[in-house]
This record gives C-alpha cells, sequence and structure tokens, in this order.
C-alpha cells in the first residue's frame, strides 16, 4: 500500500493514489491535498491511515469499516465508523450534513466537529463523557452502548436537551466527570419548564 510520505509529494505520486482509489474529478493543491468533487468511498480498503490529504470533498466521505487509528488528512463530512479511533482530532470542525463515528474506541468527544448539520452517530464506543458535544448541532445525537455515568444512561431519551443545556449549568467538571448534584438540579430546571417530562 502507498502512502503520502508528505504532503508535499509531485503531482505524479499524487495522481497515481488518485488513480489507484479511483478518484475522480479532484483538484490538486498546493498544499498536496486535493479538492474532490462529489462523493468519494474508502469504505473497507483495510487501511490504517488515509493515503493522501483531503482539503475538501463537496459530497459524501466514507471511510468506514477500515483499521484507522487517526482522521489526519481527512475532509469534511463523513463515516468513518467501525475503525479503531481513539480519538477525532484531525477530523473537520464543521460538518454539513451527519457525522457517524459508531464502533470505534473514543473515550471522549473532544476534537468533534464545532457544527453538525444534521446528526452526529457515535454509538458503541467507550465514552464516559460527553462534555465536549458539539457546540452546534441541528439534528440529535446517538450515544448508546457507551459507559456514560448511570445518570445519563438513565435518562438517555433527554440527551438531545441535556446536551444542549449541559453547558449552563456546567454539569460536567474541568476533567469530563458529571456533577451530579448539577446534572439533578439541571434536571429538575427543565421539568419545571416543560422542556422535558
Amino acid at each position: 500500500m502507498i502512502y503520502l510520505k508528505t504532503f508535499n509529494e509531485s503531482k505524479n505520486d499524487i495522481d497515481y493514489i488518485c488513480r489507484k482509489y479511483l478518484i475522480k474529478n479532484y483538484t490538486i493543491n498546493r498544499d498536496g491535498s486535493i479538492d474532490v468533487d462529489g462523493d468519494f468511498n474508502l469504505f473497507h480498503k483495510s487501511l490504517t491511515k488515509l493515503p493522501i490529504r483531503f482539503n475538501y470533498v463537496s459530497g459524501y466521505f466514507d471511510c468506514s469499516h477500515n483499521q484507522l487509528k487517526s482522521l489526519e488528512g481527512s475532509p469534511g463530512w463523513f463515516d468513518c465508523s467501525y475503525n479503531q479511533l481513539i480519538t477525532l482530532k484531525f477530523g473537520p470542525e464543521i460538518i454539513k450534513e451527519h457525522i457517524n463515528c459508531r464502533n470505534n474506541l473514543l473515550t471522549t468527544l473532544e476534537y468533534c466537529p464545532e457544527r453538525v448539520g444534521r446528526y452526529f452517530n457515535c454509538n458503541y464506543n467507550q465514552l464516559w463523557t460527553l462534555k465536549y458535544y458539539p457546540r452546534e448541532l441541528h439534528g440529535g445525537i446517538l450515544c448508546g452502548n457507551n459507559p456514560l455515568p448511570i445518570l445519563i444512561r438513565d435518562n438517555i431519551k433527554h440527551i438531545d436537551i441535556i446536551c444542549q443545556e449541559a453547558e449552563d449549568f456546567s454539569i460536567w467538571r474541568r476533567d469530563g466527570t458529571l456533577d451530579e448534584r448539577r446534572f439533578k438540579y439541571m434536571m429538575e430546571i427543565l421539568k419545571e419548564e416543560g422542556k422535558i417530562k
């Protein structure tokens, strides 16, 4: 398998990698990254890292079902499920549609996108905190089958509102652990305001 050693390889090397992975409608940028017009699929290629640095993909980017340990070189909205990711570092800051990072080894959402246009699926990881929930999420979050605190798991049906209100009520401590007293207070207020039942 050929990988770029640096992101400043020659145009011929980049063209070779693009042909090898059937990347079409691409533009090579000055820094050696590429822009792809349309969808791109790296599904089930036994990759441990991305073969090239993607600056922008206008469509859907699927790198699921690999052995990825890092998202270095990844573009915007995508599916990186069924890998061995322990961090979302190097992932995009803005996702136009949804991000699917289920079935990985994530313990925290640190480095998750700041904005997600639709849904954020982080089911089946090792998450013990949702402290770094996206600042702007227009769909919802799916976070089942994680070792989250019991108070979160018991209220999973309200997870969207919990995550939206968490910062205002400071339910997460600096180290990411749940402040149970603040959490219970937040839930009482949300019930009083009729936001949850």
